[in-house]
């Protein structure tokens, strides 16, 4: 099935180039509004947007395509994306839309569709939208009676503060914490803070002046490194970073050290474990997260199931197997018992839950196993396909013999860009870094 706008996460590109324009997502808007009326009622979509420049520009086309099919429009402004999925499903919308390239630099931008639910669309459905997309549009205009309105909600920061507030157990405070929060000038940037705030925690804010132009620039939980020096200066307990659109996180520890999404899916998947909340006996986890990982929750009793790299397999595979625990290596995590996406600051919470009812410090809590070495690289190619080369086929296999039982091997097209990433691990960091270089020359050789 060809996909012409939707990638792995939506529609992604350029602001103001294909297909990232006012008019493609005008027909998004159309098309999926059509889609999603079924029955008599008035229809309704929430729509969710970053702090990047081009939001104004598309929130305006998707509200417009929206309404002209005869869906009503309730507009949040800047929100997390794990608060327009909630969102979606507490005002009863028939749909939910977020504005936001992620962790990508500002002059990107993105369309990311949640069903009633708060889930993220299926292959099938956005195949539907597309087709749609490409369609003589103009059928799909409602009548003059039938046009939609359109109308902020006022109230949208402080509905998400609340319910992240009650993912934390009850009556648990965060009063004695100093936490530095590093919102990449991105949604978050009022909500994260003010949620830690009313949790009773000092709060140090970092990121949290957006322009339009500076989301992830020298910031988040893609580029710590003003994080970290804030949490030293100030002598924190711990750092967190999120990413543009909040939902991904990455922690800091108070000696300054990085914790990934691995260790923070192994503290909290202890945690439930032992109160009696995980289910299914284990975590989903993607082809990218550490074998170390794989072991310590081997040597907990606990299982972990691999997926494909993104947000949207490991929910699938969550929702199809019963686990309430899954996520990336990049901090992108989902609770299913709260969300239905990756929350970055509800992961967090959950880390601090930890802290506080252990009494530990955060390089204590989140130190749960050693990571083996681990190596990625990635290689652009203008055409072609590489990896159906005899050389690159040939150096795979004597990578896979030489890693053996001790290593795992994960060769994979980017879905955004023409570009094959190349990732080994093991526990001899020499044999991890020969192979991968011996995969890239040979791709590099047949890309030429």
């Amino acid at each position: 099935m060809s996909r012409r706008y939707f990638g792995t996460d939506g529609i992604r590109g350029r602001a103001n180039q294909h297909p990232m324009t006012s008019e493609i997502a005008l027909k998004v808007g159309m098309a999926a509004g059509k889609i999603f009326q079924s029955g008599a009622h008035r229809h309704r979509v929430v729509i969710g947007k970053d702090t990047r420049l081009s939001g104004y520009m598309l929130e305006a086309a998707l509200m417009s395509g929206f309404t002209s099919v005869g869906m009503d429009v309730f507009l949040l402004g800047p929100m997390p994306t794990p608060a327009v999925a909630m969102l979606t499903r507490s005002l009863r919308a028939d749909l939910g839309v977020m504005l936001s390239a992620s962790h990508n630099p500002s002059h990107d931008n993105g369309i990311k569709l949640f069903d009633p639910d708060g889930y993220k669309l299926s292959d099938e459905m956005e195949h539907q939208i597309e087709k749609l997309i490409d369609s003589d549009t103009r059928v799909l205009l409602a009548d003059a009676e039938r046009i939609g309105r359109a109308t902020r909600v006022e109230s949208a920061q402080e509905r998400y503060i609340e319910f992240a507030k009650r993912t934390l157990p009850k009556h648990l405070r965060l009063d004695g914490l100093r936490i530095v929060i590093d919102c990449a000038n991105g949604a978050a940037y009022k909500v994260a803070p003010e949620a830690l705030w009313e949790l009773g925690a000092e709060v140090i804010k970092v990121g949290v002046e957006p322009n339009g132009h500076n989301i992830n620039l020298n910031c988040g939980s893609t580029d710590p490194k003003a994080l970290i020096d804030k949490v030293l200066e100030v002598r924190a307990d711990i750092g967190i970073a999120l990413d543009g659109d909040a939902d991904r996180v990455v922690i800091v520890n108070e000696k300054g050290q990085i914790v990934d999404g691995d260790q923070l899916m192994a503290v909290i998947a202890d945690s439930w474990q032992t109160s009696g909340k995980l289910s299914a006996g284990g975590i989903v986890a993607t082809v990218m997260s550490n074998l170390g990982l794989e072991r310590y929750l081997k040597s907990i009793g606990l299982t972990m199931a691999r997926t494909p790299v993104g947000d949207r397999y490991v929910t699938e595979h969550m929702r199809k197997h019963g686990f309430n625990v899954g996520g990336e290596q990049s901090g992108h995590i989902v609770l299913s018992d709260f969300t239905t996406t990756g929350d970055g600051l509800v992961s967090a919470l959950q880390i601090l839950a930890c802290v506080v009812t252990t009494g530990k410090s955060v390089s204590q809590v989140c130190n749960r196993f050693e990571a083996v070495p681990q190596l990625l690289k990635n290689v652009r190619y203008s055409s072609g396909k590489p990896l159906e080369d005899q050389r690159v086929l040939k150096a795979i296999e004597g990578a896979k013999a030489r890693l053996g039982d001790r290593g795992r091997l994960v060769i994979r097209p980017s879905g955004t860009e023409p570009v094959i990433r190349v990732m080994a691990e093991g526990d001899d960091e020499m044999i991890v870094n020969s192979v991968v270089g011996d995969i890239v020359d040979a791709v590099r050789l047949a890309a030429a």
